[in-house]
Parts: structure tokens; sequence; C-alpha cells
């Protein structure tokens, strides 16, 4: 008997952002958007703790963060 599959829940990003993660995995085995940001979370949450990013994509990110109005 196969083991039931696991509870999922939705999660929205924005258009722009699963536009780049599509371009990014062409031709990389992820099947969809979706296989390769339930990856990517899963990874993170493999080791806590750990700073799961560098000084620079840290401040790549509030950049980001802060173009889009999020944080000040």
């Amino acid at each position: 008997m196969a083991a039931p599959e696991p509870t999922r829940r939705t999660v929205t990003i924005p258009e722009e952002v699963a536009q780049g993660i599509d371009q990014r995995i062409r031709d990389s085995g992820f099947a969809s958007v979706d296989a390769f940001v339930e990856f990517v979370l899963a990874r993170l949450l493999e080791e806590p703790g750990e700073i799961p990013f560098s000084e620079e994509d840290e401040r790549r990110l509030k950049e980001r963060l802060r173009s889009l109005g999020y944080i000040d």
C-alpha cells in the first residue's frame, strides 16, 4: 500500500518571480516552478540555525524588498 500524499498548502508569489524561476529551471530537471520552490524551501529548512544567505545575498534581498515597498 502506498503512503498517503502529504497535506499541501498553496503559497502565492508574484508573476515576475514565477517567470524568473521558470526561465532559470529550463533544462534543469525540475518539472515545474512548484517543484523548484519546494526543493529550495526544503533545503533551507534542513539546517536550522544556519544563515541561509551570504551577506551579499542579504544585501540584494533587502534592496529588492525596498524596491517593492515591503521595507523602508
